[in-house]
């Protein structure tokens, strides 16, 4: 009897020390440790989410852990071309698309232009058709190919096929899109905005944007405030101060509800992911080296099941894009249905087969790692939100739209009603600094004269004018001399293509071509190693490129490790 209320009283007290931590701890999670005045108080002051635990997986994605490893290495390199030489390099962990993004994918995409910019709106025409994939590139001279050409895309047939036709511009559109769709549901979920006004109340002037909302929420959806100010049964995060003033009315990036952009993947990470190294761990080194996405040297299965199928579909040789049929078939004699192979260590379908994939890389030959050996990538174009004269963000309207024509004539809006006009960084954000001094970085340490220490430019250097940076583009063009294709319109608007004959050009290299990884069905063995790289332009399209998004990774590297280290 005697242990039995000893027992109870031990029991009582550990309740009640469990208790009073819990309320330590909660109270102290709700105060600054800079002030000690109380956060997400009622009556108003600092708000942050601090019950955030770690950044949720979003539609379509899986989570790589990132880490150091050997970019660049491949078995062979035949083609003598010395652009992928071995660089050690470290990918902070990020998420990627585990399949490509498919034709259903993309065709929700086109519905939703449709819907908002109506094609048939002379206004908003070019908007769908600078958005369509050029379904004309299945078509070959001495092929019969227009199966694909009139059905590829659309038919329900080929809905789980990646989609193809795409531009390397068409597929960074996709991926802004599909942020604002994903960022506008999560807030809608979240009681921020208007149940299914993404549906009932979007039109061209009345939308989301993310980056508007972020800036200008009360100018999101054209300032319509039934959408972004609900009916307050659903407003579940308002809150009341003591004066009777609504507060916690807009989201913001502290509520940690705004996940971070879909985008193209940096070529170092789509070549991290497609190795899937993490097989070949043992503790803090590689126990080898691998050659494709999966295990082993050859492009057939080993198991015992599916011992001689192949691992992926990819041209065998000549004349030869899928195997005999009935045996060593790869299932595919074109693109294949996503998930039709099995997935790499990391739970990615198709890094190698299937299509090749745009990555978001400027293609140079040369990885300058000596500079940068942490998330490598060429490309950066510095911009920042262009300001009114009463110091509001510039927001587009229909009536500021505007439009590009590519090299190969086809029109493309630049930017979209509801979004945030930019421009280039300038002497207010690089001034005096050392990690960036302009907005255009795409040809820094390229390998021309122009990136070269001892390279100057004569005169003084408080005068450096147009005329000095001319002569940098013009060393900068010594060694990408490339064709420069000129399209113009005639007073009427029909378009003038004028092709560039002259001889002396010496590349097919300049700032407008992008690496893509990845062997696709029309390869063959060789580049199905994720370590080779190819370029293509950025406006041009093929039927075996297409793409998939990632996601940077905000907060720890590694996913579900609370426990701290001693």
């Amino acid at each position: 009897m005697k242990k039995v209320i000893i027992f109870k009283m031990l029991l009582i007290l550990t309740l009640t020390l469990t208790t009073f931590s819990c309320k330590k701890s909660s109270s102290s999670k709700n105060s600054s440790r800079a002030t000690g005045w109380q956060i997400n108080s009622r009556e108003g002051g600092f708000q942050y989410n601090t019950n955030f635990r770690e950044q949720e997986t979003s539609p379509g994605l899986v989570f790589i852990e990132g880490g150091t490893f050997t970019k660049g290495r491949v078995q062979d390199d035949v083609m003598h071309d010395w652009n992928n030489a071995p660089t050690q390099q470290h990918v902070q962990s990020f998420y990627m698309d585990e399949t490509e993004v498919t034709n259903m994918m993309y065709l929700e995409y086109l519905d939703w232009i449709k819907r908002v910019y109506p094609p048939a709106d002379d206004n908003f025409r070019a908007i769908y058709h600078g958005a369509l994939p050029d379904t004309l590139v299945w078509r070959n001279r001495l092929g019969f190919n227009e199966i694909m050409t009139e059905n590829y895309l659309r038919h329900p047939g080929y809905g789980e096929y990646p989609v193809v036709g795409v531009s390397w511009i068409q597929a960074v559109e996709f991926s802004n899109w599909r942020s604002d769709r994903v960022n506008e549901l999560n807030l809608e979920k979240a009681g921020y905005l208007k149940r299914d006004a993404k549906v009932t109340d979007v039109n061209a002037d009345s939308n989301f944007n993310t980056d508007t909302y972020i800036n200008a929420p009360s100018q999101t959806f054209g300032g319509n405030e039934e959408v972004i100010k609900p009916a307050k049964g659903n407003r579940r995060n308002v809150q009341v101060d003591a004066d009777g003033n609504e507060t916690n009315i807009y989201a913001t990036r502290e509520s940690g509800l705004i996940t971070p952009k879909y985008r193209l993947p940096t070529e170092t990470e789509w070549e991290y992911a497609a190795l899937g190294l993490s097989e070949l761990r043992t503790f803090n080194l590689y126990r080898g080296r691998k050659k494709y996405p999966w295990d082993g040297q050859y492009t057939r299965s080993g198991k015992r099941k599916y011992r001689g199928d192949q691992l992926a579909n990819f041209k065998q040789g000549k004349g030869d894009y899928g195997g005999i049929a009935g045996w060593s078939d790869d299932g595919a004699d074109i693109t294949n249905q996503v998930k039709s192979y099995a997935p790499n260590d990391y739970g990615l379908y198709d890094m190698a087969g299937n299509v090749a994939e745009w990555v978001a890389d400027v293609y140079r030959p040369i990885v300058d790692d000596e500079f940068n050996d942490f998330n490598y990538y060429r490309g950066n174009i510095y911009t920042k939100n262009a300001i009114n004269d009463d110091g509001t963000v510039k927001i587009v309207t229909v009536d500021d739209i505007k439009y590009d024509t590519l090299a190969n004539g086809k029109v493309i809006a630049r930017d979209l009603p509801g979004e945030i006009a930019q421009v280039p960084v300038d002497e207010n954000e690089t001034y005096l600094r050392t990690n960036f001094d302009r907005s255009n970085h795409i040809n820094f340490r390229d390998g021309d004269k122009s990136s070269s220490r001892n390279f100057e430019t004569f005169g003084d250097e408080d005068e450096f004018d147009e005329e000095q940076q001319d002569q940098q583009d013009r060393e900068t063009r010594k060694m990408y001399n490339s064709p420069k294709h000129s399209i113009s319109r005639d007073s009427l608007g029909n378009i003038i293509r004028e092709y560039d004959k002259n001889n002396n050009r010496t590349s097919l290299i300049n700032d407008e071509v992008r690496v893509y990884k990845g062997g696709s069905w029309k390869d063959r063995e060789y580049w199905l190693d994720p370590a080779q790289r190819r370029y293509f332009p950025q406006d041009m399209a093929t039927d075996y490129i297409g793409f998939r998004c990632a996601m940077s990774r905000v907060g720890s590297k590694s996913k579900n490790k609370t426990k701290k280290k001693g």
